[in-house]
């Protein structure tokens, strides 16, 4: 379903997406009055005050079959009784709103405590032994797909810019040499613990579906490994709990670094969307592009 608003060429900032799901909602029948931005990343998130439900909003048309693709994986997980976000399920979904693609998901009411590592790696095993169903089509992993939009878009400066196309040629090379001894199946595709909510029924609830594929497991245990191995983000007995509930060690596998390489570089384009929201922002980019300059320099990366 498409509606149109008022065009802007502000680009996606938190103005636009806030237009963008006021517009949505009212399409929906929902009060957006008093709606909350609760984050600003690849989508922009809104919670709504009237009723209990997050409003996504997507960079552009681009992501349009990505949004289609995250509802359907939802209601799939919701037939296998996977404890997964929800969509809402009375609402025509997506809707696309002068060209920006709008979803919206019922509200995971939080408990009192964050998830742990090893529950991370207990959802990842439960969900790589899951069957994908005959009707479900799903893409296979892209690693690079986003990312020439990013380099292309973003306010970076020119020398940047055309160190990462560099840096994206040289990773796909490295890409087209990686051999897997893994079965495909179902993989999140960005499998991080900030990708998982406890509810206040103390239930562990994964979440965000839009890199969700059919591909090879590694591509999911690399982000808890190259946020270990390579920028200290988690402590030894952390990382212990994640290896020993799915029952691998990433860092072991020949293909190690180049799935580091992708995964530093995807945080980092990731990243430099946003750099022009605020200064913090920026900053944490110019520390990012600088350590990629370096393979062997230290990450003292802050997480985002």
């Amino acid at each position: 379903m498409a509606v149109d608003a008022a065009r802007s060429d502000e680009g996606f900032t938190s103005a636009t997406a806030t237009r963008v799901m006021a517009a949505a909602c009212q399409a929906a029948g929902l009060d957006s009055n008093r709606a909350e931005l609760i984050r600003l990343g690849e989508n922009a998130l809104f919670r709504l005050a009237s009723a209990p439900v997050i409003v996504r909003v997507a960079r552009g048309r681009e992501w349009l079959t990505t949004a289609r693709k995250e509802v359907a994986v939802s209601g799939w997980l919701a037939e296998e009784g996977f404890s997964a976000a929800r969509i809402v399920e009375d609402v025509e979904q997506p809707l696309l709103i002068d060209g920006y693609p709008v979803t919206f998901w019922r509200q995971i009411v939080e408990g009192d405590r964050k998830p742990a590592y090893g529950e991370l790696g207990a959802v990842l095993r439960d969900l790589h032994a899951l069957t994908v169903p005959a009707g479900l089509e799903l893409p296979r992993f892209d690693p690079f797909g986003r990312q020439e939009l990013r380099i292309d878009r973003a306010s970076i400066p020119e020398d940047d810019r055309t160190f990462l196309r560099k840096r994206w040629r040289e990773l796909q090379d490295r890409y087209r040499e990686l051999e897997f001894d893994t079965p495909k199946g179902p993989v999140h595709g960005d499998a991080h613990v900030q990708n998982l909510m406890v509810d206040d029924r103390g239930r562990v609830v994964l979440i965000d579906f839009e890199a969700f594929c059919y591909d090879h497991p590694e591509w999911d245990l690399m982000v808890t490994a190259v946020e270990h191995h390579s920028l200290g983000w988690q402590s030894n007995a952390q990382y212990a709990a994640f290896v020993n509930a799915y029952g691998r060690d990433l860092h072991d596998w020949p293909g190690y670094e180049t799935l580091r390489g992708l995964q530093e570089f995807g945080m980092t384009t990731w990243l430099m969307q946003n750099i022009g929201e605020d200064e913090k922002t920026a900053a944490e980019y110019r520390r990012r592009i600088a350590a990629l300059r370096d393979d062997a320099a230290p990450r003292d990366w802050r997480p985002w």
